[in-house]
């Protein structure tokens, strides 16, 4: 009893010396720092758009410092005088992708992108950083950021759009907060928006882990209305301008659906509290995408919509790393077995120091034995008939039914395993066949199946303490 009640005093003046920190350098809203990145495969540059106040901030005031160091990319603000880190955060982003795609080979892509961060008091400087071969990060721009700039809108956000709390829990700086966006859906389509919306934080908050943590959440929903519902299907012409510009077919792949109007989307989304983002699609086309401190998209109306809520969700709050291996990705991915930054896939199988080393199972061989080749030999088969199948152009229902019987058939084989209930590190990972690994035989961001793999659990955790201590 007394080293609880000492342990609670010592993280109590920690807390109270955190906030004092903050309140000495930071005002009390949100400073959105809007850019252009531009590059191709070989270079990339950075040039200042706007800073705008984006609302009170949503984000912890305690945990300022990301000591996880996750994402493609890496921002730190420091004090002009002392150079002492204020805050830092990572992510990942849309350029960040695009330049793995053979698109960048050949041509220069221009995205417009933003950084959040509690408004300083006086000048700073922003220091963004990208992740080089061995993990590290490099610097790739600096900017001296002027609270005072005339291009700094210091007005605070107006909110146009109705709103609708659908859990709340507890101050914005004490809860992870979720903003909810729908996309193609018009103004007679609210109600059912708002029926997805709360099914969206019904299924997120009833899947482990987040469902033990379920009062550490606080979801809100913003109505952006379209003039017309469903979203733009380039792949199969049809045409579709809706409220925030999403479409399928981002990089060329039919189902990956993104938006690109990145201004529009940080505006609605400020409409409430938030930290991250859920753009729901009015769609019965499979679909959406998942980038890390960015937003998900997530198809609403198919046999998978919430397998894919929490998979795609999975990428954006705590930059899980896909753990399939044999479906075809957009992406060009390097032929050399580093180690993954993602905290879930690992491409180190010594027993002795592989990064969930902790919560291996006893007696549990590393690399652990599965059913590899049959797992293999089903879904190469499975994939080259869904090709002809979509060449076919045949019915949605029909793929849903097809695929209903591929997880039926994936949940049989690696249920029933020697080590299917293990943690252990299974071959097979991040879109490699070889060399990759993943510390259970099945997860939701392996196949569709409906539980996170213990490495998931743990990383998901992890974020939920960086933004609600």
């Amino acid at each position: 009893m007394k080293k609880t009640f000492v342990l609670a005093l010592l993280l109590m003046g920690i807390s109270i010396f955190a906030k004092a920190q903050y309140a000495e350098y930071f005002t009390s809203a949100t400073m959105r720092l809007d850019y252009n990145h531009v590059g191709n495969s070989n270079e990339e540059h950075f040039a200042f758009d706007q800073m705008v106040n984006d609302g009170d901030w949503a984000g912890s005031k305690t945990v300022l410092i990301d000591d996880l160091k996750l994402g493609k990319y890496f921002f730190e603000i420091k004090d002009i005088k002392t150079d002492k880190l204020l805050y830092s955060r990572g992510f990942s982003s849309i350029y960040g992708e695009w330049e793995t795609t053979p698109e960048a080979d050949t041509e220069w892509g221009s995205f417009h992108e933003s950084i959040r961060f509690p408004w300083p008091k006086t000048e700073v400087k922003v220091i963004l950083s990208k992740r080089n071969i061995k993990n590290g990060f490099d610097p790739v721009w600096t900017y001296k950021v002027n609270p005072q700039h005339y291009r700094a809108f210091t007005s605070p956000v107006k909110n146009y759009y109705n709103t609708l709390d659908l859990v709340v829990n507890g101050k914005p700086e004490n809860q992870v907060d979720i903003v909810v966006l729908g996309e193609g859906y018009a103004k007679k389509d609210m109600a059912k928006f708002r029926k997805d919306a709360q099914r969206f934080a019904d299924v997120l908050l009833n899947t482990e882990p987040y469902a033990s943590f379920k009062d550490k959440f606080s979801i809100r929903a913003v109505e952006t209305p379209s003039p017309d519902s469903g979203v733009n299907h380039p792949h199969q012409d049809i045409h579709t301008r809706s409220a925030l510009s999403v479409t399928y077919g981002a990089f060329d792949s039919e189902r990956y659906a993104l938006g690109f109007d990145n201004k529009t989307i940080r505006n609605a989304a400020a409409a409430v509290p938030y930290e991250f983002t859920a753009i729901l699609m009015n769609d019965s086309i499979y679909g959406g995408g998942g980038i890390y401190n960015l937003y998900i998209t997530a198809a609403v109306d198919n046999a998978f919509q919430e397998y894919l809520f929490v998979h795609e969700f999975g990428h954006h709050f705590a930059d899980l790393a896909d753990e399939y291996y044999t479906s075809a990705t957009a992406y060009e991915m390097d032929a050399k077995h580093l180690e993954p930054w993602e905290l879930n896939v690992t491409a180190n199988a010594d027993p002795e120091t592989i990064k969930w080393k902790d919560i291996v199972t006893e007696n549990t061989p590393i690399p652990t034995p599965w059913e590899k080749e049959k797992y293999d030999k089903h879904s190469i088969a499975t994939q080259k008939k869904r090709v002809e199948m979509r060449k076919a152009k045949v019915d949605e229902k029909v793929m849903e039914d097809f695929f209903i019987k591929k997880r039926t058939w994936d949940d049989e084989l690696l249920s029933n395993m020697k080590y299917s209930d293990k943690v252990g590190a299974f071959e097979g990972a991040q879109y490699k066949s070889k060399g990759l690994y993943r510390s259970a035989a099945n997860c939701i961001m392996f196949t569709r199946h409906d539980k996170f793999c213990p490495a998931c659990q743990r990383a998901i955790k992890l974020i939920i303490d960086q933004n609600t201590k």
